[in-house]
């Protein structure tokens, strides 16, 4: 079965945002944890220590966490489609547009974080996951 390389780009990109996403999350977080004076207790749960960062600086903490939750639905279909030799056409076309979404999400959450918003671009890049996902049930069955 031959393997189709193109549908590989998106996953890279997505991979490569969520290495961005991951230095912008410690950019923003190991200064404010400095300028707040937060001392890390591992006693503490870390879920309240994180609760005295400003919003602006959990939110990308969040997104990044975010990246490696549904995403990874995204990696596992991309790389069947790939495998199947169905990595172009529609299919990378979708794959692309599902980046798109997630990286337009991510700028959202991070920067302004109107949870409106942020739903209405996880809601379209769920569809179009869920739009690959039957594409690749097709070509299986």
């Amino acid at each position: 079965m031959p393997v189709d390389h193109a549908i590989l780009a998106p996953v890279v990109a997505l991979l490569l945002w969520t290495c961005i996403m991951w230095a912008w999350m410690f950019a923003t977080r190991i200064p404010a944890i400095q300028q707040a004076g937060i001392k890390m207790d591992p006693n503490r749960p870390s879920g309240e220590q994180v609760a005295e960062l400003p919003p602006r600086v959990r939110w990308k903490a969040d997104n990044y966490n975010h990246l490696l939750e549904q995403p990874t639905l995204f990696y596992a279909v991309t790389l069947t489609l790939a495998l199947l030799g169905a990595g172009s056409g529609l299919n990378l076309a979708l794959a692309w547009t599902y980046v798109a979404l997630r990286v337009v999400h991510s700028l959202q959450q991070s920067l302004w974080n109107k949870i409106e918003v942020r739903f209405v671009l996880f809601f379209l890049s769920s569809l179009v996951l869920i739009a690959l996902i039957v594409r690749a049930a097709l070509q299986v069955w």
